[in-house]
């Protein structure tokens, strides 16, 4: 079956009222393909991220045999396969089903589970939530009425590290360790602040009775609500209604008020850095980013090998678009990290490719007005020479200065120390922005005429929008430019009190200004 693809939007502005939807949501899967111009796409959930090398090798086998020979990485952990012909929908759901890749038919499309990647991996030690993970998926395809859920509703389980929290879930459970090696969660409902605590063993059922829930509310509200966010303020779900819920369904939970609720630690954007991760055991793990998003079938079929044979045999793919390859030892994980990086994977959290993404852009999608792709790597193509060229003349000139760090890993953590301050960039083809990161970033959004660049965050005006805004557009050759003076801009006043201007603009440089916008808006769907 093919459908429609759905846009990836901004939130909707403060006050507005909640959409009201005449239909389901058209959110591609494995069964059901999305008819793109660079031919058909399938999008395959791997809840928490993890799959086999067995599993690997089979998505490697059907993109080279069925697909473009590529595999794209999504920011909520699955992996995409574009370029399909028609009629080829059974023989990739014989595929899939046969390496395990498809439990359910009727539930493939909402097995929507993002889970910390680095869980059970370094040195940090929460409650297992990849276990979670695969319970509350083993719940999801059990039951009859998860199947009215919609593609885009989310569930979150995060070790407490706090890395995925924030990804924008419509159930979010947030360990906590008591102390003894175990412990049970917070759970969240939408924005709401409040929480409700539960016990470990409980986590994978609470998030299935939370998500039965928001159906009740979506069908009462009579508006079609996709996502917890949209229902209508007299049918808004929040803690203390999933914990009335819960107690009637025979759960111990203790309601914890906003005030009283634990603060999730900030984690630094873009989530692990690529690299070793140092595990218990002496074990290692390699984290790898693929450039953009997108691996050949020779990468993938690469980093399938290296599990299989140096590793524990499992893959996670991460909502950053990286790759963790966990159970090497000390003495194999620095040979495989480099082969991986001769393949032109990205193992080091300084490469220029670090934390840039962008959509599909053309030729593959037919919304978009640029190869934002293409773009994006002549802009940074032109950035890394210009930056080479400086620092040569700096150092013969005995001039040069060390650039300020992107943020060195905590030891053992794979994780970003607090600060870290080189923001996401994402390259959008049009105002649906598909695939942008939560939180805050740099939109580079394609206009016909160039390029806008602004800086998105969190903490000021609800009501903003960047298309809101009225920046000029800046040509492809002073892309890279404005980026870094919107990066300077949005660090200027991060921490600060919010600014009293939606939007300032900003000169990339003295001789050569750029206009820039910087609005921001609440975190991304």
């Amino acid at each position: 079956m093919l459908a429609a693809m759905p846009p990836s939007p901004l939130p909707r502005p403060h006050g507005a009222e909640p959409p009201v939807r005449d239909r389901g949501d058209a959110c591609p899967g494995a069964l059901r393909l999305h008819s793109a111009a660079d031919g058909h796409l399938a999008r395959v959930r791997l809840p928490a991220g993890c799959l086999t090398s067995r599993q690997a090798a089979a998505l490697a086998d059907a993109a080279e045999r069925l697909g473009d020979g590529h595999l794209s990485l999504t920011s909520r952990g699955n992996t995409e396969l574009r370029g399909l012909p028609d009629a080829c929908g059974q023989e990739l759901a014989a595929v899939l089903r046969e390496a395990g890749l498809l439990p359910s038919a009727r539930h493939e499309r909402i097995r929507n589970i993002l889970a910390s990647p680095l869980a059970g991996l370094d040195q940090h030690t929460p409650s297992d939530v990849q276990l979670w993970a695969r319970r509350l998926d083993a719940l999801l395809c059990a039951s009859a009425s998860a199947t009215a859920l919609s593609g885009r509703f989310l569930f979150v389980l995060d070790d407490g590290r706090g890395d995925v929290a924030a990804l924008g879930g419509d159930v979010t459970l947030v360990a906590e360790a008591d102390g003894s090696g175990g412990g049970g969660a917070l759970l969240r409902i939408g924005d709401d602040p409040a929480a409700v605590r539960i016990a470990g063993p409980d986590v994978p059922r609470t998030a299935l009775i939370a998500a039965e829930s928001f159906l009740t509310a979506a069908e009462a509200s009579g508006t079609g609500a996709w996502r917890v966010r949209e229902l209508p303020a007299g049918y808004a779900l929040n803690a203390r209604d999933v914990a009335d819920g819960l107690r009637k369904a025979g759960v111990g939970v203790e309601y914890v008020a906003a005030a009283g609720a634990e603060p999730v630690p900030a984690a630094a954007p873009g989530g692990p850095l690529p690299g070793v991760v140092e595990g218990p055991g002496g074990r290692r793990a390699l984290c790898v980013l693929a450039p953009l998003g997108r691996l050949t079938v020779a990468q993938w079929r690469l980093l399938t090998a290296v599990a299989a044979a140096d590793g524990c045999g499992d893959l996670r793919v991460t909502p950053w678009r990286g790759v963790l390859v966990p159970g090497l030892t000390a003495a194999t994980a620095g040979p495989r990290l480099h082969e991986l990086a001769a393949a032109g994977l990205i193992i080091d959290p300084d490469s220029p490719w670090h934390r840039i993404g962008a959509c599909t852009g053309r030729p593959g999608c037919v919304k978009s007005r640029s190869d934002v792709r293409a773009d994006a790597a002549a802009a940074l193509g032109r950035a890394t020479a210009a930056e080479s060229a400086e620092g040569a003349r700096a150092s013969a000139e005995g001039t040069h200065t060390p650039t300020e760090d992107a943020g060195m890993p905590v030891e053992g953590s794979g994780m970003p120390v607090e600060g870290a301050r080189r923001l996401p960039v994402h390259w959008s083809g049009c105002e649906r922005r598909c695939g942008h990161p939560q939180g805050r970033w740099i939109d580079v959004l394609a206009t016909g005429e160039g390029y806008r660049v602004s800086a998105v965050g969190q903490e000021v005006r609800p009501d903003v929008r960047p298309d809101h805004l009225p920046p000029e557009d800046v040509p492809l050759p002073l892309v890279a430019t404005a980026i870094a003076a919107a990066t300077r801009a949005a660090n200027a006043d991060a921490p600060t009190a919010p600014p009293t201007t939606a939007a300032a603009t900003t000169a990339a440089t003295a001789t050569n200004p750029v206009p820039t916008s910087r609005p921001t808006t609440p975190k991304a769907q």
